[in-house]
């Protein structure tokens, strides 16, 4: 029997991310915090939601080695099958967050924050793995997509240690400080994962055809 497309490995694989991720999520019951705005909390609490994706987007990420989406051109198919990986890694990351985020009784807006933090982290740390290990190896695009991560989490822990929390632990929004912490580096981020995914969905493809011919 041959093995099944890559696309069903992925997805399959996604769904085995999500059980154990929000069963591990639902231990923040057992942490006593009543998210009153403690920045080593939220701090570790997405450090370890950004290892989770990295591990998640690891494991999905070695499963395509030929392209689907063929009614696409060459390139184009590389770039549907890395997207494919990045909105599963996403989607597996946002429900492990809005899990754990509730179970550690953070206020409404710092359970926002948390969201979009880990949403946009996984995004370009997918995206950066992927992209850096077509144009060059594995290692060296695990390596570049945690020092993304890790910038990006440094980002945000710099952003609440200078505006601090609300009343209720919630999220201060500072349009200076975002300007200031966050959005130079988010920016940066997602333009890397953009150009390297464009030009190693370019090299993939040519490698393909060239094996083809």
């Amino acid at each position: 029997m041959s093995s099944p497309p890559s696309i069903e490995v992925v997805i399959a694989r996604a769904v085995g991310w999500v059980l154990p991720g929000t069963v591990i999520a639902a231990s923040g019951l057992l942490i006593s915090s009543e998210g009153d705005g403690s920045l080593g909390l939220v701090t570790l609490h997405l450090t370890l939601l950004v290892a989770f994706g990295y591990a998640a987007a690891m494991d999905m990420s070695r499963f395509p080695h030929r392209p689907s989406f063929v009614h696409l051109g060459p390139a184009g198919r590389w770039v549907a099958t890395a997207a494919l990986v990045i909105a599963l890694t996403t989607g597996v990351v946002a429900l492990v967050t809005l899990a754990s985020s509730a179970a550690l009784r953070y206020a409404p807006s710092m359970q926002f924050l948390q969201l979009l933090s880990a949403l946009d982290i996984a995004w370009v740390t997918a995206a950066t793995l992927i992209g850096v290990s077509w144009l060059t190896n594995r290692t060296i695009g695990l390596a570049a997509a945690a020092a993304v991560a890790g910038v990006c989490v440094w980002s945000i822990r710099s952003y609440l240690d200078h505006v601090g929390f609300g009343a209720d632990g919630g999220w201060v929004v500072d349009a200076s400080a975002l300007m200031r912490f966050v959005v130079p580096y988010d920016t940066a981020s997602a333009v890397l994962a953009v150009a390297v995914i464009t030009f190693g969905s370019r090299r993939r493809a040519q490698a393909h055809t060239t094996r083809a011919v």
